[in-house]
């Protein structure tokens, strides 16, 4: 422990001692983010790539619950940070990899699975660096595209075009190049705005709940086109942020000269 202090269950008093097991209510949401991952792999084996790729998104959205579900209840651990990282490797980087792949990668031969693997590989290698980079990271700002981006940019595209019946191997090599860009860009060191400096605990206009209100309907309008272009706008951010930077002779690091650990440990991406 930083403060050297001993900690040895001697040491704990009685009432201050954790109770052994496992949080149920954070980590019933992880598991169920993990059901998406794997309900959208199994959607894709049966050639329902709308349901698989809704699957995705079912997972994002579970995925951005359960650390602050963990954190408002006070139930969070280190088996619920595990299990979230192993679940976003299979919701974000399996996933999306093999609907890829078996929706329009598969034309290509040996470069569609060598794309597809390379999307996994950088979701892998992106959601380790995301664990052991907490605590000296800028919570500001997420190093390379998070993988839940990355797969909705992946996901949405399919999503996109299987609701527009376009013919997938009339797309094939611009799934290659958007699968390869996706995985990419996750193990780059360009900065993504995490909005994790907006606290859902602090009062707001009432103008605030408008504006969500109104973003819920226009997404409701078309919601392929909608969610995958406001991806697509959040996928190119970061490299806008970097020139912007760059070009203020600002730094582009997100690596904070401070080691305090961000407050949002235990939220993967």
């Amino acid at each position: 422990m930083h403060d050297g202090q001993d900690l040895s269950d001697s040491a704990i008093p009685e009432a201050h001692k954790r109770p052994k097991g496992i949080y149920m209510l954070p980590n019933m949401i992880t598991l169920a983010a993990l059901f998406g991952g794997f309900y959208a792999v199994v959607m894709a084996m049966n050639d329902r790539y709308d349901l698989a790729t809704v699957g995705v998104f079912v997972a994002m959205v579970l995925d951005s619950l359960d650390g602050r579900v963990a954190r408002l209840t006070n139930t969070q651990s280190a088996f619920g940070e595990q299990m979230d990282s192993l679940s976003d490797m299979v919701s974000f980087g399996a996933a999306p990899a093999l609907i890829a792949y078996e929706w329009a990668l598969r034309d290509l031969g040996r470069w569609g699975w060598i794309a597809a693997f390379v999307y996994c590989a950088c979701a892998a290698l992106r959601l380790a660096r995301f664990n052991v980079n907490t605590a000296v990271v800028d919570k500001r700002y997420f190093q390379g595209l998070p993988s839940p981006a990355a797969a909705a940019l992946v996901a949405g595209f399919i999503w996109l075009m299987t609701e527009a019946k376009v013919d997938p191997t009339s797309l094939t090599w611009a799934m290659f190049a958007l699968t390869l860009y996706a995985g990419l860009t996750m193990v780059t060191n360009v900065p993504f705005y995490s909005f994790k400096d907006l606290s859902l605990k602090k009062s707001v206009p009432f103008a605030s709940i408008v504006l969500v209100a109104l973003g819920i309907a226009v997404i409701n309008i078309d919601p392929p086109t909608v969610l995958f272009g406001l991806f697509v706008l959040y996928g190119l951010s970061g490299y806008a942020v970097y020139i912007w930077r760059k070009a203020k002779g600002k730094p582009v690091s997100v690596i904070s000269t401070s080691t305090d650990e961000p407050d949002e440990r235990g939220l993967h991406d």
